[in-house]
């Protein structure tokens, strides 16, 4: 255990009897070979009569044979995806003690733990536990875990650190989740720590050699040990070190039409982390993917995209390159793992409501970033959903970019100064920076595909860069 990583915490015990009964019950877990992280706290509640978990969405019951159930809330500093890790398990006893039932978390649900036996994987009468590399999911046997191997294997690889601070309905209005530059110091710390997989489950871990608290006194310690992380991360990441996010400007657009879904698949072979989308609604109110309101650049076809339905802009556009929807847009995204960067250059309210429908049916709501040069998309975005991320797209070099972001509520600022100067990163001066940083907003940069201004770009620390040619982000 470590002692620097503990302090602070509140090690009073409310009730001997409880500790010593969550200590001797304590589950072994079993990580893989290579598992970077490890737990550090556990949180413990007795249940002897039903009642609501005070850290888990759901109610303990305690029925039948049952005397009682001992909650363990798992902490972790680091997730392989992101900062702070919280997972849980769940013993049921009977009245002589013995291990009867149990259940552990998986990604935001909760499943009962059975061995080939149907009983509760034990060593030496206490619970067994899988843990997924690097994600920590709890899992019965390492075959389930299998089961996620392709989406595990990306996590702990090319997409560590991409959730960047986490952030929970249960830390809402405590832990801020929502500071850009802390997000990318998280990213890039914890893409270094990237590592595959063995899926040897050799690494056994006594859950007893965590520190052992109620509930309550991990709950109050765990804002101020998220702050040391951060605070550390600050201190030891300079900006021009900074993971810079790869938005692939409407797609991989160098090499095939732009907003089309190869070019979306481009983008996804070429390494982006995001995609940056056009929107604009058809006379229908369907949200599509297309930049110019008139039909004639790209498909060589009279009149605007507002003109036609979207049944009619399908027949119209019919090909590869067809226009397709906003909900088609990020049904392919999301198995690509591609954020979204969305540029939205005309919408009605109606299309706005399709947008948010989509993604919350595609659970997509938090891969997302929504972004326009009309402030009042923005500020309406923003109002209608506060949590959402927003950028401000400006084109004036003299604008104040935090009196225009706080003015719309935005998150970042996205100067889009590309023709405005032979070295545009010089635009972006020191007091510009820090002016911004100091506002805790984010910084999303024009299309740049010179690699002489990417470089310049990445030693002032942006958050974010999007290409035609993503791979030159890299």
């Amino acid at each position: 255990m470590d002692e620097e990583q503990l302090r602070g915490l509140d090690r009073r015990q409310l009730s001997e009897r409880d500790h010593e009964l969550a200590l001797r019950h304590a589950p072994v877990i079993c990580f893989d070979a290579r598992e970077p992280f490890l737990p550090t706290a556990v949180g413990y509640t007795v249940f002897r009569q039903s009642a609501a978990s005070a850290s888990f969405p759901r109610e303990l019951e305690i029925t039948g044979d049952s005397a009682c159930a001992i909650e363990y809330a798992i902490w972790w500093d680091w997730d392989i995806q992101h900062l702070y890790e919280l997972e849980h398990a769940w013993v049921y006893l009977d009245a002589g003690g013995n291990l009867i039932a149990a259940e552990a978390s998986w990604h935001g649900r909760f499943n009962r733990m059975l061995a080939g036996d149907a009983r509760p994987p034990q060593q030496d009468g206490r619970l067994l536990l899988y843990s997924e590399p690097g994600k920590h999911a709890f899992a019965a046997t390492p075959e389930r875990l299998l089961e996620r191997e392709p989406i595990t294997r990306a996590s702990c690889g090319s997409h560590a650190g991409r959730m960047g601070l986490h952030g929970t309905a249960l830390f809402e209005g405590i832990i801020r989740a929502d500071r850009p530059y802390d997000n990318r110091l998280v990213h890039t710390w914890l893409e270094r720590q990237r590592f595959e997989p063995s899926y040897e489950f050799s690494r056994r871990f006594d859950l007893r050699r965590a520190a052992f608290v109620p509930w309550a006194s991990l709950f109050a310690w765990i804002p101020a040990r998220v702050e040391t992380c951060l605070a550390e991360l600050r201190a030891s990441i300079r900006p021009d070190q900074l993971r810079v996010l790869r938005i692939a400007h409407r797609g991989a657009s160098a090499y095939v039409q732009e907003n089309s879904p190869a070019s979306l698949r481009k983008a996804a072979e070429l390494d982006a982390d995001m995609v940056e989308i056009d929107i604009r609604a058809t006379a229908d109110d369907v949200p599509v993917v297309t930049h110019d309101s008139s039909l004639m650049r790209i498909f060589g076809i009279g009149g605007s995209v507002s003109d036609y339905s979207m049944a009619e802009l399908r027949r119209l556009t019919a090909g590869p390159g067809q226009i397709i929807s906003f909900d088609e847009a990020v049904a392919l995204c999301k198995p690509l793992r591609l954020g979204l960067y969305l540029d939205i250059k005309q919408l009605s309210a109606a299309a706005a409501r399709a947008m948010l429908e989509a993604l919350q049916r595609h659970h997509y709501m938090k891969n997302t970033i929504f972004a326009s040069f009309r402030p009042d998309y923005v500020a309406d975005i923003k109002a209608a959903c506060p949590d959402l991320r927003t950028s401000i797209l400006f084109s004036a070099v003299t604008i104040d970019p935090v009196k225009l972001a706080r003015s719309v509520g935005a998150d970042y600022v996205h100067p889009c100064w590309e023709n405005r100067a032979k070295q545009p990163h010089r635009l972006l001066t020191r007091e510009w920076l820090d002016a911004v940083r100091r506002a805790d907003l984010g910084i999303v940069c024009w299309h740049e595909e010179r690699p002489a201004e990417i470089a310049a770009l990445k030693a002032l620390g942006v958050d974010a860069i999007c290409s035609d040619m993503p791979e030159l982000l890299l």
